[in-house]
């Protein structure tokens, strides 16, 4: 008969959205362990396993701290409560955590008042006078508020809620019957309860004493101030979805270039500033797919992505949303931790031509059989094999674009995602592997008059060689990143070049007038005209990721805005609750130009 050994949750705390999956660890009839599920369709031995959930309902609501969420509140401020800010950003758990945070919750008091623009005097009594005391807060007296749940987790249809327990005023209301539960808002400072038993597949009796675990408070799901399309002439705010949420001219298309940090790099050895709870993978992946459906790009260049994560959740998840799915994982003997690179495109706006994959090992050993002595070939390919890979598609676009010189004619894009992931030290190899990305491209440019997206992470800031030859078409023979180049492979330097009109789409923010202009561009480096930073862990800040496109044949229309550093700087750094990557998205409107007929 099955027996169940150990029953736990892997994800710490319970977040809104975040789907919570159990271990229910069992011993077989055959004395085998194993986690999969046993359903009354497919009993093993005659028995299967009967899962509910219940979520506890004090008779007093709980509220929980907004800066330590696994701490219940005690205090709430009152300037919040009279500016109308979201009540879960109200509640702190003591006085010291008010006072803490103050720096950071007051820039909330000042967007409400800059929003309201009234009462100016009565906001500044409330708002300006905090001197680190518990004054401007008032204790957490919630009501009572015990509302019966409508049920729909597990369940195809709604069932009545059940009390299953009731003791020194707690009430257990039954909220699913399924292996898994998504907590909800209702759920929010509130302790789940999950029960597992064995049930007699004929009788239908259970078995043996139920198996049961308590979760830590339900926390509500960070939710970080929305990301604005930003217009690059500056004359306003892109607002113009259509039904889907996408920009609504016909014409343009949106592309997005993302580092997720695969789940292998998300250590807390690495992220020690991150809560556990939020390095988590199943927090995580909500989290990341809420962000990546809510951009509502046409084409979506993702870095850092486990071969298990694509198969099991993005490809699947994202094909909900009308995407299909291309990959190209790392070269390397391993297959379930290893990351690579996914590009995703909206079935209804384009249809996928041919796909090409770089391999940057076959083309180091190519290299080493070319041109290095036979004596130093082992030394070589330590040097040069890192594994790293780039996945090119070639897309044809189903809409039309208006100032086309001939409207017949297909309309082709070639969009090139990579990830250059080498040592800082090995300036040679990582230069190297985008030198062959871009002979590459030109081959696929010589052979099409074809507009062509060049995005990833390169792990290069703006000052190096990489950029430089990305940007630049040609590095400086005197670049310091030159002198580091033991196998000679860079030389002759003149060879460090090529002919495609790259332009970095961010590079955008500096032209134009205005406001909106003016902000972003003061987060941006103006000697470079690049970002300052699109990598932001608590060692580094500086950019890394790119999206160029070829300016003879596209033009940016909008950008995504840049983050701020102090709004991040709250939480320490990436990843935090609201930010599940160590990396900023980047995502970037296009529209073809009209190419000159030669």
């Amino acid at each position: 008969m099955l027996t169940v050994i150990r029953v736990y949750v892997p994800s710490d705390i319970p977040i809104v959205g975040c789907e919570l999956t159990p271990y229910v660890l069992l011993r077989k009839p055959d004395k085998s362990i194993t986690n999969e599920d046993v359903p009354e369709t497919a009993p093993i031995d005659g028995h299967f396993l009967r899962y509910k959930w219940y979520r506890i309902q004090s008779d007093r609501k709980v509220a929980v701290c907004s800066i330590h969420p696994t701490e219940q509140a005690t205090l709430q401020c009152l300037g919040c409560i009279k500016a109308k800010i979201p009540v879960v950003k109200s509640y702190h758990c003591s006085p010291k955590c008010f006072s803490d945070a103050w720096q950071h919750h007051r820039a909330l008091h000042d967007r409400a008042v800059s929003a309201l623009n009234e009462n100016g005097a009565e906001e500044e009594e409330l708002f300006g006078r905090f001197n680190g005391s518990a004054s401007g807060v008032v204790n957490t007296g919630l009501p009572s508020s015990a509302s019966s749940p409508n049920l729909t987790n597990g369940s195809a249809s709604l069932y009545p809620a059940a009390v299953a327990q009731r003791s020194g005023g707690e009430i257990w209301f039954e909220v699913g019957r399924s292996k898994t539960y998504t907590p909800s808002a209702d759920d929010i400072g509130h302790i789940l309860k999950f029960e597992c038993v064995i049930v007699d597949a004929e009788t239908k009796l259970a078995v043996g004493h139920p198996m049961t675990l308590t979760t830590s408070r339900v926390i509500p799901a960070p939710t970080p101030t929305p990301r604005q399309m930003i217009s690059v002439s500056g004359v306003d705010m892109i607002g113009h979805l259509d039904s889907d949420g996408r920009i609504s001219s016909a014409a343009n298309f949106t592309v997005l270039s993302y580092n997720i940090l695969a789940d292998a790099y998300a250590t807390s050895d690495s992220y020690s500033y991150c809560p556990s709870w939020a390095l988590s993978w199943p927090y995580r992946r909500q989290n990341l797919l809420r962000e990546i459906v809510g951009y509502r790009a046409d084409i979506v260049c993702l870095q850092e992505v486990q071969y298990d994560h694509f198969e099991e959740f993005f490809a699947p998840e994202l094909d909900k949303h009308g995407y299909h799915a291309l990959y190209k994982r790392k070269t390397s003997e391993v297959t379930h931790t290893l990351d690579g690179c996914a590009t995703f495109f909206r079935r209804d706006r384009f249809s996928h031509v041919k796909k090409y994959e770089v391999e940057f090992n076959k083309a180091a050993q190519s290299l080493t059989e070319a041109v290095v002595p036979s004596t130093q070939k082992k030394t070589a390919l330590n040097r040069l094999v890192k594994d790293n890979v780039a996945l090119i598609a070639v897309l044809e676009a189903k809409f039309s674009h208006q100032g086309m010189d001939n409207p017949g004619k297909r309309q082709l894009l070639c969009v090139a995602n990579t990830h250059v992931n080498v040592h800082q030290e090995l300036k040679d190899v990582k230069l190297w592997q985008v030198h062959t990305l871009l002979k590459g491209l030109e081959k696929i440019a010589a052979s099409a008059d074809i507009p062509m997206l060049v995005c990833g992470d390169f792990n290069s800031t703006p000052a190096s060689a990489p950029h430089a030859l990305l940007a630049l078409g040609k590095v400086d023979p005197l670049h310091p990143d030159l002198a580091v180049d033991p196998l000679g492979i860079l030389r002759p330097h003149t060879k460090l070049a090529h002919q495609l009109p790259l332009v970095s789409a961010y590079s955008s923010f500096a032209r134009g007038i205005g406001p909106i202009l003016e902000q972003q561009r003061r987060r941006m480096d103006p000697s470079t005209n690049e970002p300052l930073f699109t990598n932001c862990t608590r060692d580094f800040i500086g950019t890394h990721d790119y999206i160029f496109y070829t300016a003879d044949s596209l033009m940016v229309e909008s950008l995504l805005e840049l983050l701020d550093e102090d709004s991040l700087r709250k939480d320490t750094a990436l990843p935090s609750p609201e930010w599940s990557s160590d990396h900023m998205a980047l995502l970037a409107e296009f529209r073809c130009k009209a190419r000159n007929r030669r």
